[in-house]
């Protein structure tokens, strides 16, 4: 078996936290007001108890030019360090409402260049396929 290379200490101080990623079958589209920031029939679907079930949207299918990266971040033992943008249109709102763990550790590979949106700054849309 291949040695981890870059394993999240969170799962090896506790080996029983469960975190699952799973294709979403349909379409989840954010917006900010009438304003589409992204759209994708390839979100994936993160579920980490007690968290709600976030997506996860391929960076392909996002519009980075509504978004404006931020010195914002956050560090999670599980998935990594996260970058975030503010979402231009949303103005105020906006602010770090998309996070992305750009280099995350190898037990979340799955969510590396894609970005998630906080739902309370943003509309999230998932229309099952």
């Amino acid at each position: 078996m291949d040695k981890i290379a870059n394993p999240a200490p969170g799962f090896q101080r506790n080996p029983d936290k469960i975190i699952t990623i799973e294709p979403y079958a349909g379409t989840v589209t954010v917006r900010a007001g009438d304003t589409v920031i992204a759209s994708s029939t390839k979100a994936k679907v993160l579920s980490e108890a007690p968290y709600p079930p976030a997506f996860y949207i391929p960076f392909a299918d996002i519009d980075f030019d509504k978004l404006s990266s931020t010195q914002h971040s956050t560090h999670c033992p599980y998935k990594g360090d996260a970058s975030y943008w503010s979402v231009l249109p949303a103005g105020e709102a906006g602010q770090n409402a998309m996070w992305a763990y750009e280099r995350p550790f190898d037990e979340m590979t799955e969510i590396r260049d894609h970005g998630a949106f906080y739902a309370s700054k943003v509309t999230i849309e998932a229309k099952p396929g």
